[in-house]
């Protein structure tokens, strides 16, 4: 991206010598490619056998032309035609390791809906058009589109929490319901699923709607009380934290969900639901996190950089610990991908690291407990809530009485295979997946 210069201020002779150096780069470029044998294509772009062999590609970029050049092993390899490639499938068809490897293009012609090459192996390759334009600025999006923007939210959130009901997401003629649902869950973190029967089989039905129910050493689709029959806090009644869980797998449960049963009373109780407390708990750690890194960078990098062990070890013959040590916060390319925190389940900091890891992780736990970033709430039979747990932690207060509650995890895969697909065009979503390139940092509000 090109910046504007202010009126006050004036390039430097090294910067206008750089600039200059890249003119005489880009001139020579065009020439060598305007040297070559080049021809329109009837689709607006102009292709080329650049230097004699090698395949280019020109087209308008933002009303400026812009040039690609395909390295001819990579073009060859990518061939799209039903001899190198399964249509139903979409796996490889050779050996790519067979192909000889000074293979050259020698000739090309143009579909209206791709790019043909004639190899000197002699295969006739296949290149849609927009799968070469998505290797321009911007290509990427336009011809496979992306994921809607996430919204960070704070305790505002109660004025109007994402929900759906729940024949819509059930229903089978349409798939509006789910792509709704799963969109919520991309977007905001969470979603509520109303009008649910308060059932177990119900809840365990729209779940697995959404995708398979992940099995871990506390079983698949769960349905409990707090009668501690896991050596868990979860199956107590006492208060918890804001927290993800599984913290302790190489990759942490995808999504999660909770739908409350019941909630009874203590015998010789007053059966009434204020008094019995179990208030659920909801915090945006995306939104944490980005608080901390404005109030507190050097906190930020730290929980960012430093990686701390996590396990689960309560449950007999249970030891369970990831593949390595994870930091609390995991960026791709600068774009948050995944908070892991539950402080029951982190293991010993590294004594090196100790002071700057808990001066960090107190400046951390100070922003999710300011109660501007809690959404607390009151769970209800027929108002199940599902959220992704790379993203949002969970908690609740403390209760008296029997709580029965259902419930799983979702694997985070199938959770994005269900939203693309039912957000976005199958073919767009199958190009992404073959396509897939690292994400570039975004400005998130």
């Amino acid at each position: 991206m090109i910046g504007r210069l202010s009126a006050v201020t004036r390039p430097s002779s090294a910067a206008l010598l750089g600039r200059s150096a890249a003119r005489r780069a880009q001139n020579h470029a065009v020439a060598s490619f305007k040297a070559s044998t080049t021809r329109w294509s009837s689709t607006g772009r102009t292709v080329a056998l650049a230097n004699g062999s090698k395949i280019s590609l020109s087209r308008k970029e933002q009303g400026r032309p812009a040039h690609r050049s395909f390295a001819d092993g990579w073009v060859r390899d990518n061939c799209q035609c039903t001899q190198c490639v399964n249509q139903d499938t979409r796996q490889r068809n050779f050996d790519t390791f067979q192909l000889q490897e000074d293979v050259h293009p020698v000739n090309f012609s143009e579909t209206e809906k791709h790019l043909e090459v004639q190899w000197s192996d002699s295969h006739k390759s296949q290149h849609p058009w927009s799968w070469l334009d998505s290797w321009f600025e911007g290509g990427y999006a336009e011809q496979f589109g992306q994921d809607e923007p996430r919204v960070f939210w704070n305790s505002s959130i109660e004025d109007a929490p994402p929900e759906v009901p729940f024949d819509a997401v059930m229903s089978e003629s349409d798939e509006k319901g789910m792509a709704d649902l799963t969109r919520n869950i991309w977007v905001h973190g969470f979603s509520f699923v109303v009008d649910t029967p308060p059932t177990p089989e119900a809840t365990e039905s729209l779940l697995e709607k959404v995708g398979p129910v992940r099995t871990t050493h506390y079983g698949g689709f769960y349905d409990f009380i707090p009668d501690l029959a896991l050596a868990d806090t979860a199956y107590t009644n006492l208060a918890l934290p804001a927290h993800t869980d599984t913290t302790y797998f190489s990759e942490p449960a995808g999504l999660q969900a909770f739908h409350l049963l019941s909630h009874h009373a203590p015998p010789n109780a007053k059966p009434s639901d204020d008094a019995l407390g179990g208030q659920s708990l909801l915090v945006d750690s995306f939104h944490i996190a980005s608080t901390l890194k404005k109030e507190s960078p050097e906190a930020y990098e730290t929980l960012r950089t430093i990686q701390v062990p996590w396990h689960a070890s309560g449950n007999k013959g249970i030891a369970i610990v990831p593949d390595r040590t994870y930091p609390v916060i995991e960026e791709d390319n600068g774009e948050l991908t995944r908070v892991r925190w539950n402080n029951d389940d982190r293991g010993i900091v590294d004594v090196f690291n100790a002071e700057r890891w808990y001066n960090a992780a107190r400046k951390w736990n100070e922003v999710i407990r300011r109660r501007s970033s809690e959404y607390w709430f009151q769970l209800t039979p027929g108002r199940v809530v599902i959220f992704d747990n790379w993203r949002v932690m969970h908690g609740r207060s403390a209760f008296e009485g029997i709580r029965r509650i259902c419930g799983a995890y979702t694997p985070r895969d199938d959770f994005m295979s269900r939203y693309r697909e039912t957000n976005f065009p199958h073919e767009s979503v199958i190009g992404r997946n073959l396509n897939m390139r690292s994400r570039k940092p975004t400005e998130n509000k």
